[in-house]
């Protein structure tokens, strides 16, 4: 069997006197488009957050390509982390820099590529995700939603990451900027071969990208598998969640 893109064993979280995650276990097979799900306050973005090494767990291990995230050095941990590529929460753009040199930061950090290779480079991503050349010059503050998600996305994709990480990838988008994110991503998540970790309360941007659900909840994954399985748990979370006459519509359209 081929080793997970991500191992999560026994990961628990606490905050002071509050426990976030407990006993908690995820795998995530390499090509899944997997849609994190749970209540406000469940730790999604915590866990998140910890499988990029942002935030270290109080217990339990995280392995990264069959490797453990933290330890073994400086050198070692800088190569895991060239492997994935994430997309904040409303894009994180450095609103100092404008679109060239956002995607081009990654790039630049490593120092192994000389400005002609990073150029043509930043110019490759931005046709990836659909810019034109001239948006190049634009500053952040002068985006629209929209393409603040795609330079971002052209950013996270810098560095050929075979794993990418999303954080409410579609918040604050119209529908027609979100159906277009979505889109895509999922094209460039085919095209590219990654394997997808989406953290998400949009049921129609679940439904449009997620392979996999794992839903997180008491603490822990209560379930993980292909949409139609999940939506039959009788959970309450699962009912609020999936059984609304909104959701009922975005899973039948996606269908």
């Amino acid at each position: 069997m081929s080793v997970p893109v991500i191992a999560i064993r026994d990961l628990s979280t606490r905050f002071g006197e509050h426990w976030v995650h407990r006993g908690l276990d995820l795998e995530i097979a390499t090509g899944e488009m997997v849609a994190l799900v749970g209540g406000s306050g469940s730790g999604k973005t915590t866990l998140l957050r910890q499988m990029i090494g942002l935030l270290t767990p109080t217990k339990g291990e995280i392995r990264l390509f069959g490797e453990p995230l933290f330890g073994g050095g400086v050198l070692r941990e800088r190569a895991l982390r060239r492997r994935f590529g994430v997309l904040f929460q409303h894009g994180a753009l450095f609103s100092a820099f404008n679109v060239f040199d956002n995607i081009a930061f990654p790039l630049r950090e490593l120092k192994c590529f000389e400005e002609t290779t990073i150029r043509d480079l930043v110019m490759l991503k931005l046709e990836m995700v659909e810019l034109l050349p001239r948006h190049a010059e634009l500053m952040p503050a002068e985006l629209s939603g929209g393409m603040v998600k795609r330079v971002a996305l052209a950013r996270a994709l810098a560095l050929e990451p075979e794993l990418l990480l999303l954080d409410e990838p579609t918040a604050g988008l119209d529908p027609d900027r979100s159906d277009a994110f979505v889109r895509l991503t999922r094209q460039l998540g085919h095209e590219l071969g990654l394997t997808v970790v989406l953290v998400t309360h949009d049921l129609d941007t679940l439904a449009a990208l997620a392979t996999r659900v794992a839903v997180l909840a008491e603490q822990r994954i209560l379930a993980y598998g292909g949409i139609d399985a999940v939506v039959r748990i009788d959970h309450p979370f699962i009912r609020n969640f999936f059984h609304s006459e909104r959701s009922q519509r975005a899973l039948a359209h996606a269908h």
